[in-house]
């Protein structure tokens, strides 16, 4: 006689499905991961930008001709803390001059986000 052979599955069925299983588990656990550091970085990269348009702002509000040199300082945007360096320099035409904005994390060690921009002379 034959042995009648049951529905279910193999243990060896059941050990390579459950193997796939892990290793797409694996793959999807590893872009969740990938893209949270992504957002994260580029939400520093955006604050840092809004950084610098407020420097590029304030000075032009000013209504002051900035000085030649360098600048440094801190400011705070959305909770974080960021490192500026403003470096002011001539251009061809002597009613302008260049700025140049550069934000930093809060150790000042590695740089988010660059902008340049001009200020114009007010005249009297």
């Amino acid at each position: 006689m034959r042995a009648s052979r049951s529905g279910g599955f193999t243990l060896l069925e059941t050990l390579v499905a459950l193997a796939i299983l892990a290793i797409a588990l694996s793959a999807a656990f590893r872009a969740v991961g990938a893209t949270t550091l992504s957002t994260a970085d580029l939400r520093e990269r955006t604050l840092a930008d809004w950084v610098a348009q407020n420097r590029l702002a304030e000075t032009r509000a000013s209504e002051r001709f900035p000085a030649l040199g360098l600048t440094r300082g801190r400011s705070r945007q959305a909770g974080e803390d960021f490192v500026w360096q403003e470096e002011v320099s001539t251009t061809p035409n002597p009613l302008f001059r260049r700025v140049d904005v550069t934000v930093f994390d809060a150790d000042g060690k590695h740089s988010l986000a660059r902008l340049s921009g001009f200020a114009v002379r007010p005249l009297r």
